[in-house]
């Protein structure tokens, strides 16, 4: 039995990797299916030519932060923890706490935990923008507008 021939894979170069910026709207959304999405974009995955060990990712720019919206009882259930390194230096805050001082730290660590632990990760996390209100300055990027 005769193997069909395939075509091979081409694999992107860092240096031929075009990159572009998209602005999100987070108003009305929910949460976890909106920072799959954001991390998605962040690893380049939505494009065809994506490759996993260099960062073909493009861009995002979250605005509304702040009226991003949970399911069920997590409004009042959900807690945010972190130590400090102290002996006894667990803190604990709750989302709705977290929401009123700062709602770009929601978004942010939804989609830090979405993406890869590595050294790729944190470059690729770097792009990422979260802002609480409509305002942003990245208008020099000339990002796109893109509905999720």
């Amino acid at each position: 039995m005769r193997r069909k021939k395939e075509t091979p894979t081409t694999l992107v170069r860092k240096e031929d990797v075009k990159r572009e910026w998209y602005i999100l709207d987070a108003e009305g959304k929910t949460l976890g299916r909106f920072c799959a999405e954001i991390a998605k974009i962040l690893r380049g995955k939505h494009k065809a030519d994506f490759t996993p060990y260099i960062d073909t990712g493009d861009g995002v720019i979250v605005i509304n932060a702040g009226k991003i919206r949970l399911t069920g009882n997590k409004e009042a259930q959900k807690i945010y923890r972190y130590y400090t390194g102290h002996i006894g230096g667990l803190r604990e805050i709750p989302y709705r706490t977290m929401r009123d001082r700062d709602p770009s730290y929601i978004i942010s660590r939804g989609v830090k935990g979405m993406m890869p632990k590595s050294r790729l990760g944190k470059q690729q996390l770097r792009k990422l923008r979260v802002f609480k209100d409509e305002a942003h300055g990245f208008e020099a990027q000339q990002p796109k507008k893109l509905e999720i």
